[in-house]
């Protein structure tokens, strides 16, 4: 290779990539809800107060914001006509709906710094298909994205692939499945390696597919013996193997990278919502129908394989560290910060427990209103947003203290996004961009 030609390849930039101070999936790097960069968010902030920029969404959607390569992403389904906010905490489960008229499925690109559109792309539109929950949307799949492409999911419209500048790469649907008591969907997708991997858990036909994330073409699919859920999977890395967990009514099962079944436990509770997590050599799963038993957290080692499902009065196994019977959470995914593992309910409480171990530190503290986004921390502390649009500081540890309380004043379902000392909190009409003023 000549001088000239080498040259040319060093001029040639590289494709953006995907760095540990961004947010590219729901809960973040790994998903585990935590960020430890030098450069952090304030702990406080108001309508006005720590503000840096503010966009208001258009349409409505209660899938989570993403930031990568300086650049933030969202989804929203835009409708005709604006809806009204949900009333906050639980409804009858027949309360549903079915939008009519053009929607249009929309794929937001932001500067991270400014707050300015660089893009919109809308992946698909026309009347909507199947009904949804009141206080769901037709927007509440978060997207994944490796830096170079970003990959927009919308349930039973389908998955759509973008590269950084807006351009439709490919595009996937598996048409509509029935979700039950029509509540629509909500699991979102994962990326590893060159793969993603997409669990649709419906009333006729559920799967676990894996794509390959350049052209989309289906590598494997396979069956799940399972009704609707809406729990996210998790690429768990435990050393020994990697593997892709999912949560399930029926069955938590993990598979490896090729589709096949490595174990499976029963137990949980008759809705799963929540995500499994992992750390200190232990994977952690949880659900937590607030109306039902049981509503379990499991602490599960590497290398099972088959049924791993504890016998009656049994509370831990060979492949099971421990298990609590009534400490999962509805929605929210639990949060391991040190030693500890958070659960966060939809009532409005917080509990503590050690994370090797399970025994509680402290249960069942008070935090006002209802709760659906997930526990996020960074700076020693945990952040709770309640679906009120009020978000609790509760100092990280073995002794509960609540710090802060910054309002917002709006209905908030998303989970927040955290990158390069910005916070990015979704409400029902605004996504905030928090950040301490620059000098």
């Amino acid at each position: 290779m000549g001088l000239r030609q080498l040259a040319i390849v060093f001029l040639v930039p590289l494709a953006p990539v995907a760095s540990a101070s961004d947010w590219p999936q729901f809960r973040g790097p790994g998903g585990t809800g935590v960020i430890t960069d030098s450069t952090l968010p304030p702990q406080r902030w108001t309508t006005t107060e720590n503000v840096a920029w503010k966009y208001e969404v258009p349409g409505y959607g209660w899938s989570c914001p993403i930031v990568v390569g300086g650049r933030v992403y969202v989804t929203s389904c835009v409708g005709q006509t604006k809806m009204p906010a949900p009333k906050t905490g639980y409804y009858a489960p027949r309360d549903t709906k079915t939008l009519t008229g053009e929607h249009r499925w929309t794929v937001f690109c932001l500067d991270a710094t400014t707050g300015k559109v660089l893009w919109e792309r809308v992946a698909h539109k026309g009347p909507p298909q199947y009904p949804i929950h009141v206080k769901s949307s037709y927007a509440s799949e978060t997207p994944v994205s490796d830096g170079e492409r970003v990959y927009a999911y919308f349930g039973n419209v389908g998955i759509f692939c973008y590269d950084r500048e807006g351009k439709e790469l490919w595009s996937k649907s598996w048409g509509v499945y029935p979700t039950r008591v029509d509540w629509g969907t909500g699991a979102s997708p994962v990326l590893h390696g060159d793969r993603v991997y997409i669990v649709n858990d419906n009333e006729r036909s559920s799967f676990l597919v894996a794509l390959d994330k350049t052209t989309g073409k289906e590598l494997w699919k396979v069956e799940r013996d399972e009704k609707s859920n809406w729990a996210t999977p998790f690429i768990w890395d435990n050393g020994k193997r990697t593997e892709i967990v999912t949560t399930g009514t029926k069955k938590v099962r993990s598979y490896d990278l090729d589709g096949k079944l490595l174990w499976q436990l029963g137990g949980m509770s008759s809705i799963c919502v929540p995500s499994p997590i992992a750390a200190h050599a232990l994977l952690f799963v949880s659900s937590g129908y607030e109306f039902g038993r049981p509503r379990p957290v499991l602490a599960i080692k590497p290398g099972a394989s088959g049924d791993i499902s504890l016998k009656k009065d049994e509370t831990s196994s060979e492949f099971i560290a421990w298990f609590r019977d009534s400490a999962g959470a509805y929605h929210p995914t639990p949060l391991i910060l040190g030693d500890y593992l958070y659960m966060l309910y939809s009532t409005g409480f917080i509990s503590c427990y050690e994370a090797k171990t399970g025994k509680p530190v402290y249960e069942r503290e008070r935090l006002p209103g209802s709760f659906t986004a997930s526990p996020w921390s960074y700076g020693g502390k945990i952040f709770c947003l309640s679906e009120e649009g009020v978000t609790y500081v509760v100092k990280a540890g073995a002794k509960y203290e609540l710090l802060e309380k910054n309002v917002l004043g709006e209905v908030a379902l998303a989970t927040p996004a955290i990158a390069d000392g910005r916070l990015f909190i979704r409400t029902v009409t605004t996504l905030y961009c928090i950040q301490k003023p620059t000098k």
